[in-house]
């Protein structure tokens, strides 16, 4: 199973993450973060246990530009492994735990002010279609990061893929690099391969 969202934009801040917004919620009064979660996670080690833990899952170095994110379940064959997708980066050893029955993909901004009413106005706003969210059944997943270019209605969209594989205890995290850049230029579309 796919699930895909065009022309998903990282707020002029050079970051994507994905969570479980319950979960990540939880963590941060489990180790009484304050609101301001993105200063909490950039001084100090919080956010590289968050990521650790399964709680959240960065993307750094993510362009200006708008992204066709994809999210790809059950086993399914990567769209960025496909014959004319343009593959850049593949990171594994991610795991993501889901406590609420979704994922969603949100920018920095939204860590600035983390506090109940922004994540209930987040959440309302999520439920309008073409929100980069989806349902998934609550549990331990590895994750697999593709970036990259995708061929869709005869146009390179510079695109961003989770692989989502259920697991049923914890996994490990893999060796990870929390600051790994996933950086696609503008003259991706360009340079991808033509059919």
């Amino acid at each position: 199973m796919r699930h895909e969202f065009s022309d998903v934009l990282n707020d002029l801040i050079d970051y994507f993450l994905l969570a479980d917004l319950q979960r990540l919620k939880r963590f941060q009064d489990d180790h009484d973060l304050p609101d301001d979660l993105a200063h909490a996670f950039t001084h100090g080690d919080s956010g590289d246990r968050a990521v650790l833990e399964g709680v959240v899952l960065p993307l750094a170095g993510v362009e200006n530009l708008p992204y066709r994110i994809i999210f790809t379940l059950d086993g399914q064959s990567p769209a960025l492994l496909e014959a004319g997708s343009s593959l850049r980066h593949r990171r594994s050893g991610y795991i993501l735990q889901v406590e609420s029955g979704a994922v969603l993909l949100f920018t920095w901004r939204l860590l600035q002010h983390f506090t109940n009413k922004t994540l209930g106005d987040v959440l309302a706003r999520y439920q309008a279609p073409e929100r980069p969210m989806i349902e998934l059944e609550n549990g331990w997943y590895e994750v697999q990061v593709l970036a990259g270019a995708v061929l869709r209605d005869e146009l390179y969209e510079p695109a961003f893929e989770f692989v989502l594989r259920k697991t049923w205890s914890r996994p490990a995290a893999g060796d990870l690099d929390v600051g790994y850049r996933y950086t696609l230029n503008d003259e991706l579309a360009d340079s991808a391969p033509r059919r």
